[in-house]
């Protein structure tokens, strides 16, 4: 069986949580025995052409906020109606709006729609985007041979919205075992002596609230904001502006492979400010490594660390200060948190599990389209 992935940034992952989320997956199904192809933007994947067994097909896309996402999106479901490819997967809510057009050529095919997270809400988007991406959302819900959800609240949702049943398969992460200090030593730090920030450097995800509580804390660890710009360079000087005053707020910038390992493995907390998020993979991951998780208490955080972290209340900056600061005059109780998000990331988002749920959506969409559609589909197998 092969799978085509289409709407994802590509791979190798330099950041992104869809981009994390489509390349563990294709590495856990080449290791099931399946074929993925994975649909890249050309200055994403810089000409690689199969990475760990992923074959990796690039095309251009207009480098541009609004267009980037979609022009790749429609060059890819241009190329993908001439492969021979068993089941295609759309990922994310504005590569969703051309779902018809494969559909129209590649009818018997089945198409899968994972709904990641409801886009429109990020503040980065303007009036005519935000409309896009809920035209995208209604048409992967309606036209989609069966919607994945990776969280419970995007299950309901969609239930409620659209009156079906989608397939709820929470994003998966590993339970990690600490690695040695090497290369974060680049920015002075070691073991335990920081706390983390690690996603896209854009306002919806309150990374400007973050660096107002730290500031008002006494403590001598570091606060370490991992990611870059997503098209958001203004939001980004304003972050460094509010952090140039304090030399213990340090940026590093996107990061990936054994450096990204290296900050999660080493770090004393791992705090998501967010005003919204999907079912955040940073999340997961940081679980996985044994962080404690200091998250807004946001429907999606709360599903994720369930009794295994700490919340306060989103947008609060005086909960998150107080907060903070009981974590880091707290060790015992660090670690104690640490452990039970391990133990959560092991029982609840193991990837194994977790595509292994996945694989048997693939075989149930196949077998649905062989009964609704056998003689089409024998001819075509000739």
């Amino acid at each position: 069986m092969k799978i085509a992935f289409i709407g994802q940034k590509g791979v190798p992952t330099q950041n992104g949580g869809v981009e994390r989320y489509v390349e563990n997956l294709a590495l856990s199904l080449i290791n099931r025995g399946l074929e993925v192809l994975v649909y890249s933007r050309s200055y994403y994947s810089r000409g690689i052409k199969e990475y760990k067994g992923i074959e990796v097909v690039s095309l251009w896309s207009l480098k541009s906020k609004n267009f980037e996402a979609i022009t790749n999106t429609f060059f890819a479901c241009l190329d993908v109606i001439f492969r021979k490819i068993d089941v295609i997967n759309f990922q994310a809510i504005g590569p969703a709006s051309l779902i018809w057009l494969v559909k129209i050529f590649k009818p018997n095919t089945p198409i899968i729609f994972t709904f990641h997270c409801q886009d429109y809400y990020h503040k980065k988007w303007g009036l005519f985007a935000r409309l896009y991406l809920k035209f995208g959302e209604r048409i992967g819900c309606r036209y989609a041979d069966k919607v994945i959800v990776t969280s419970q609240v995007l299950e309901k949702y969609v239930k409620q919205t659209y009156g079906i049943n989608p397939i709820y398969i929470p994003y998966g992460a590993y339970a990690q075992e600490a690695i040695p200090v090497k290369d974060i030593r680049r920015w002075a730090l070691d073991d335990q002596n920081y706390i983390t920030y690690i996603g896209r450097l854009v306002r919806h995800k309150n990374i400007h609230l973050l660096i107002k509580a730290f500031k008002q804390i006494q403590t001598d660890k570091k606060l370490v904001i991992v990611g870059g710009s997503s098209y958001t360079d203004n939001y980004v000087k304003e972050l460094m502006d509010a952090a140039k005053d304090d030399d213990r707020i340090i940026f590093t910038d996107n990061q990936s492979g054994q450096v990204l390992n290296e900050l999660f493995s080493h770090s004393y907390l791992f705090v998501q400010p967010s005003e919204y998020e999907g079912l955040s993979v940073a999340l997961l991951e940081a679980m996985g490594w044994g962080l404690a998780c200091l998250v807004s208490n946001i429907p999606q955080n709360l599903e994720g660390i369930a009794d295994a972290g700490l919340s306060f209340r989103e947008g609060d900056v005086h909960d998150l200060k107080a907060k903070l600061q009981f974590l880091l005059n707290n060790p015992t109780e660090v670690a104690r948190l640490g452990a039970a998000a391990r133990e959560r990331v092991r029982t609840e988002y193991n990837w194994p599990g977790v595509a292994s749920q996945i694989e048997t959506v693939y075989h149930d969409s196949i077998a649905t389209k062989n009964i609704l559609h056998p003689i089409i589909n024998i001819t075509v197998g000739k």
